[in-house]
């Protein structure tokens, strides 16, 4: 069996590090590595996306239940989005 991972400020922290450095990665893409055709880009950019959204999705709701997390942990594309709403 496989244990559930835990739902702790711990456990959030680390996502909000993997967030980051998928954001991290994406810009990487963007900026530096050349590929043969557009469609390649496309799919690279898609996987890393997808990973990114499953995460994203599980620290909001970690986030909405009331885990605690420190500003300061935020991912920057979460920083932007949440001074944008206020």
């Amino acid at each position: 069996m496989k244990a559930a991972p835990p739902n702790d400020k711990y456990f959030l922290r680390s996502l909000h590090q993997e967030i980051d450095l998928l954001d991290r990665k994406l810009a990487h893409l963007d900026k530096y590595v050349d590929f043969a055709n557009s469609a390649d880009r496309k799919e690279a950019e898609g996987k890393l996306l997808q990973k990114r959204a499953i995460l994203e999705k599980k620290a909001r709701e970690l986030a909405s239940v009331g885990v605690e997390f420190s500003e300061a942990d935020l991912p920057r594309s979460f920083r932007s989005c949440e001074s944008a709403e206020a």
